[in-house]
């Protein structure tokens, strides 16, 4: 028993903490990016005003992390984002590709716990910012769950916490709304009837029950169902994320009017699910309850920071390549009407670029104060630039850019500015890529360090044999290839049927800009003439300039079928002219107006496990897959394939790097293929594979003739090994016991 008596005042406990980096915001940006420095050997501490980790993407919103491969409804192939939040996905594709939300928390929440040098403080919300001229010297922050205050030091700090609030509070120059456009020369700028923000969206859950289930919706439901323009597309079969356009409050303060925000949209979610129920039009609906409804808006916009570089439309549309790039996005540029569900206006206005775009570090930090990055949906860009960049993937890519940064910053004592500058970002560009980090037409300048590298076979494309499948040409379907410079396209041998004879149309095309997968240069047709069923041969003479992926397209016809293979052939997919109806609202880029944008077609493979590949024998075989590769310095499929891959029939594969001098080691990255076409949609979405086929799962790693690693378990693209002290070596050797079913693919060892 504990008796306290009267007392005339009483403080909560002050706990003082000190850190080389201080995060604010848990969200995925803030996660990479506490998890990059701690990784790096900072003294971290990442402060989260909520009860979990992951911001939108966690339980409590239950919004799919999206990237660049943007639900694989673009062009943007192999282009999943990598490094740190791309081991946060392929994490939680194995242990919940099922999609569960509570397991998603439970995937980030035990990343962050495992870092000995990341300390997490949940439920505990910033208020106040201590400066010191141009720098920030610490944050006050309170747990109410603990009745605690901390006060926290550090000496550099990053905000990631979606509105801003560290910067803010330390006086920060920062943007809200949308800018004119004849500031930027931004033809997408919107108008006042569009509106200049982004609003906030609470989803559902439903599920169907044994006995009819009543509902008596609250007071405060929407009673008029008629007020949302688009309600006739409500179905009863409408879940979470599908209800992304029950948006709401863009015309307000989106930071200090969000509860005015919340209860509108509990408003209009109540009146929602009391149509499907009561209305009588979803006579399904009377076995179903709502299981979850969100508690706390999902935000999308508020305040945007000023760096050095401010993101705008051509940036993304013309994929311009900065000096300082350091990370990349691919979703579309994706504006809402301001209004939301309350529009007369489309749920959104999306144009999607021709391929990736890169971000450059200048977007990255405060140009008001030294000691400020930032990262996730708060960077230095446009409102127009930012409805791309905001996506969840691409803000957990920028945090560990940041993360990394802040450890280049104290190790070389410089401010984020002075590492921009064009003599030292190459530091950072070159230590992202040997952590395993994907930047667009970037290389790794000697990966192996000057090594020898052989193999103990090298695969060969010959053939794809049939498997007795035939599909109908009912869309425009192209197979990619990879061709070296100056390597010659073999003769193309299909099997095709048709019940009458058909004219078939194939064209040879390839993308105008080196690295992208829009098919917007022609390089031959041909017409073949299908008479029975059989084998169709088809020459094209063409001898490549450059290291590319050819298209070798084939037009629509309903009369005719291809056969197809069951063969996995690394990095050659199959793609159609078709539309994913999530991104895009065509087969085609139409631009309904001058918006400065391009028109083009859409070429999108088919998710595991419908993908194809069509039966193919080649006059020569295809030789893309060399141990070679491993030196170029390209992480996965972009002008080429980049990877080594090994015979079929090699049932002991290994790779051998060899110097003439011994070399001294004490890091080593390996970089496998883990499907980055794949876009791996952490929630609700489900997947087939826990991991992706061609994903090495068991291998060992020798330095001479010490092991350094045996790894059982693997399912991630990336995996880094640090030696508890330096090695002096000769030789090293990789190798390969087991896949997830397919060939091993390797694209790197990253030797430092």
């Amino acid at each position: 028993m504990q008796i306290f008596h009267q007392s005339d005042a009483r403080a909560f406990p002050q706990a003082q903490l000190h850190a080389d980096l201080l995060v604010a915001g848990g969200g995925l940006s803030g996660l990479c990016a506490a998890l990059a420095a701690a990784r790096e050997g900072l003294q971290v501490v990442l402060v989260q005003d909520r009860p979990v980790l992951g911001g939108n993407a966690s339980s409590e919103v239950r919004l799919w992390a999206n990237g660049a491969t943007s639900h694989m409804g673009n062009n943007n192939r192999w282009a999943r984002e990598g490094g740190i939040m791309g081991e946060i996905l392929e994490e939680n594709l194995y242990r919940n590709k099922e999609g569960n939300p509570v397991m998603f928390d439970l995937v980030l929440l035990d990343m962050a716990q495992r870092e000995p040098n990341l300390t997490l403080l949940l439920n505990t919300a910033l208020f106040e910012v201590y400066t010191q001229g141009k720098r920030i010297t610490g944050v006050k922050g309170f747990n109410a769950i603990n009745e605690t205050f901390y006060l926290i030091t550090a000496e550099q700090f990053c905000d990631a916490t979606g509105d801003g609030v560290l910067g803010y509070l330390a006086g920060a120059e920062y943007r809200v709304g949308a800018e004119a456009a004849d500031e930027l020369g931004e033809k997408m700028a919107p108008g006042d009837s569009f509106g200049h923000k982004l609003g906030h969206s609470i989803y559902f859950y439903t599920k169907r029950t044994e006995e009819a289930v009543a509902f008596t919706p609250p007071s405060f439901a929407l009673s008029e169902i008629s007020e949302i323009p688009r309600y006739t597309r409500l179905t009863s079969t409408l879940n979470g994320c599908d209800l992304w356009w029950l948006e709401w409050g863009g015309r307000l303060d989106t930071v200090h009017d969000s509860e005015a925000i919340k209860w509108e949209l509990w408003k209009i979610v109540w009146g929602v699910w009391n149509y499907i129920k009561n209305s009588g039009n979803f006579p399904e609906a009377e076995k179903m309850t709502i299981e979850w409804v969100g508690a706390i808006p999902g935000k999308r916009e508020s305040r945007r920071f000023m760096g050095d570089h401010l993101l705008c439309q051509q940036d993304i549309i013309e994929q311009r390549d900065h000096y300082d790039a350091v990370g990349y996005g691919g979703w579309s540029i994706d504006l809402h009407p301001a209004d939301g569900v309350y529009s007369t206006h489309d749920g959104c206005r999306q144009f999607h670029s021709k391929g990736t775009y890169t971000i450059p570090f200048r977007c990255l930090y405060s140009r008001s104060l030294d000691n400020l990055f930032l990262t996730g949906r708060l960077i230095s860009a446009s409102h127009v630039a930012f409805g791309s960049a905001r996506v969840m993937c691409t803000c957990g890519l920028l945090g560990e850019v940041v993360g990394r940064a802040a450890a280049l910053c104290r190790e070389q004592r410089l401010t984020p500015r002075e590492l921009a500058q064009r003599e030292r970002v190459t530091l950072l560009q070159q230590h992202l890529q040997a952590s395993g980090c994907y930047i667009p037409r970037q290389t790794l300048s000697d990966p192996a360090s000057g090594a020898v590298v052989t193999a103990t076979s090298e695969y060969q494309l010959h053939a794809l044999p049939t498997n007795g499948e035939w599909l109908p040409l009912q869309a425009r379907m192209a197979l990619l290839l990879p061709l070296k410079a100056a390597g010659s396209l073999p003769a193309l041998t299909f099997t095709l049927r048709a019940a009458s004879p058909q004219r078939l149309n194939v064209s040879l095309l390839t993308s105008k800009k080196a690295g992208n997968f829009t098919p917007d240069r022609l390089l031959a047709e041909r017409t073949l003439t299908i008479t029975q069923a059989g084998d169709y041969t088809l020459q094209f003479d063409y001898s490549s300039p450059r290291d590319e992926y050819l298209f070798i397209a084939f037009d629509r016809n309903d009369e005719t079928e291809i056969a197809l293979s069951a063969a996995e052939a690394p990095g050659i997919i199959t793609v159609f002219n078709s539309q994913n109806p999530r991104v895009a609202k065509h087969a085609r880029q139409i631009a309904d107006g001058d918006f400065g944008v391009e028109e083009f077609d859409f070429w999108l493979p088919r998710r595991r496990p419908h993908n194809v590949l069509p039966a193919l024998r080649l006059s020569e075989p295809l030789r893309c897959f060399e141990a070679q590769n491993l030196l170029n310095g390209r992480l996965r499929p972009e002008q080429h394939f980049n990877g080594w891959a090994p015979s079929p029939e090699d049932k002991q594969p290994a790779v051998l790097w060899r110097w003439a001098e011994p070399q001294t080691i004490q890091t080593l990255t390996l970089v496998f293929d883990n499907d980055f076409d794949n876009a791996m949609e952490t929630v609700q979405m489900g997947h087939h594979f826990a991991v992706t086929p061609h994903c090495v799962t068991h291998y060992r790693l020798w330095a001479d003739e010490i092991l350094v690693a045996e790894v059982t378990d693997n399912r991630h693209s990336v995996q880094e090994h640090r030696l508890s002290a330096p090695l002096h070596v000769s030789e090293l050797k990789l190798e390969i016991l087991a896949t997830a079913g397919a060939l091993p693919v390797l694209y790197s060892l990253n030797v430092r």
